[in-house]
């Protein structure tokens, strides 16, 4: 077997300035979501339509990345996220700063369309990237992603406890992250980047076809699937320890924290799973200790166990989407060559959105009509369908794993998110 070739300082240099991407995009994304109901309360938003607010940001973010689709095939996808990160910024510290009502609807609004865009570029670069390396170093990239979001939340909390304005609070990490996302953008690279600087050619090669929807829907399934699982546990997981399992308001806090610290921890050393079992055997394993999570959650008799039902819901699910975007890749890559990778990867993530906006409502209404306990049991029956589909995760000229790991060639292929 041919080692892998040691990757160049381009390379090299492209991932840790992705990296740096993911990170910066978890922590706006954490900062928005966690300070809601601040936002509510500074523009008199009624309890009636937020609702419609927090909707309309994800739905947003479906057409963003509709409209990616189209525009990766005139333009490179490491120009896509250059431009639309520093805007992303841009309307978190507007949302924080306008006047009105009608103003932070419009901030919101470039919010979800830029982020949708966001999501779908930067996935589509840290598959390029994996395929570049031979390797797999997409779950390092959601782990930025995931410690982002740790970091934002973090000065959420502390925005909260000093009583601070959003404008206060949005204002110095926007100053921040704004020129930092600025001089990151020089170094990402993309395929067509990649040719160029090997010498083969450069340019961008003729735009081809994603995947077509019938063929990618395992993929989306999957992808649905777990969003549903993710926001149930972001939506839901306070409010089932208080209510349902009788602990304090205050420790009621605590499950979505180590919910988050476990995905961080579980992406860190993913890769190496990937790299030593493949894609397909961290997929299957992360889908059962999930639904074991799932399991624990339901039954459990009291807030600690309830908790540690949240820890391995962390753990499991924290695995699944780096590795369905790079799956989706591949699988284009296969069919359809190099150019169909960028276009499928933003169809597919259309279906972040998807669960998003499923999950919180389902459980919600099962809840009520039915019992909460029993309504944890549906997102667990979605994500177990990933079973089903597993072997769609790997394929065997790329199978991502120290002992069948693929000699690193020209071609870079590209698949997020995430959660």
């Amino acid at each position: 077997m041919t080692p892998p070739q040691v990757p160049g300082a381009r390379l090299r240099h492209g991932r840790v300035s992705l990296t740096l991407s993911f990170f910066v995009q978890g922590a706006v994304f954490a900062l928005l979501v966690t300070r809601i109901p601040a936002i509510q309360v500074r523009y008199g938003i009624s309890g009636s339509l937020l609702p419609a607010f927090l909707a309309a940001v994800p739905v947003l973010a479906g057409v963003g990345s509709v409209g990616t689709e189209h525009l990766v095939k005139r333009v490179p996808p490491s120009t896509v996220l250059r431009c639309v990160q520093p805007v992303v910024c841009l309307a978190l510290l507007a949302v924080g700063a306008v006047g009105s009502l009608a103003q932070v609807a419009v901030a919101l609004a470039a919010f979800g369309l830029t982020v949708g865009a966001l999501d779908a570029s930067m996935n589509m670069l840290g598959v390029s990237l994996q395929r570049a390396y031979g390797r797999s170093i997409m779950l390092g990239f959601h782990a930025a992603y995931s410690l982002g979001g740790i970091v934002g939340a973090s000065l959420a909390w502390a925005g909260a406890h000093w009583r601070l304005s959003l404008m206060v609070l949005y204002g110095p990490a926007v100053a921040v992250f704004v020129p930092l996302v600025l001089v990151i953008g020089r170094w990402f690279v993309g395929r067509d980047e990649r040719d160029a600087s090997d010498g083969d050619g450069g340019g961008r090669g003729a735009a081809a076809a994603p995947v077509a929807m019938r063929l990618l829907l395992p993929l989306c399934l999957v992808m649905a699937f777990v969003y549903i699982g993710d926001s149930t546990v972001s939506n839901w997981s306070a409010k089932y320890l208080q209510d349902v399992l009788g602990s304090s308001e205050q420790l009621a806090t605590v499950p979505y924290n180590v919910y988050m610290v476990m995905t961080l921890l579980g992406r860190t050393v993913g890769d190496l799973g990937v790299r030593r079992f493949g894609p397909v055997q961290v997929v299957r394993t992360g889908t059962v200790v999930a639904a074991a999570g799932f399991v624990v959650v339901a039954a459990a008799p009291g807030a600690w166990v309830g908790m540690a039902g949240f820890t391995l819901l962390g753990l499991g699910l924290c695995v699944i989407v780096p590795q369905t975007f790079a799956a989706a890749g591949r699988y284009a890559e296969e069919r359809h060559g190099p150019g169909a990778s960028d276009p499928t990867i933003a169809r597919l993530n259309i279906f972040n959105y998807v669960g998003f906006l499923i999950g919180s409502p389902l459980v919600g209404a099962l809840g009520d009509a039915w019992s909460y306990r029993g309504a944890m049991l549906v997102p667990m029956a979605m994500v177990l369908v990933t079973l089903v589909y597993a072997r769609s995760f790997g394929s065997s000229p790329a199978r991502y794993g120290d002992d069948h790991e693929r000699p690193r060639t020209a071609d870079v292929g590209r698949g997020s998110n995430g959660l």
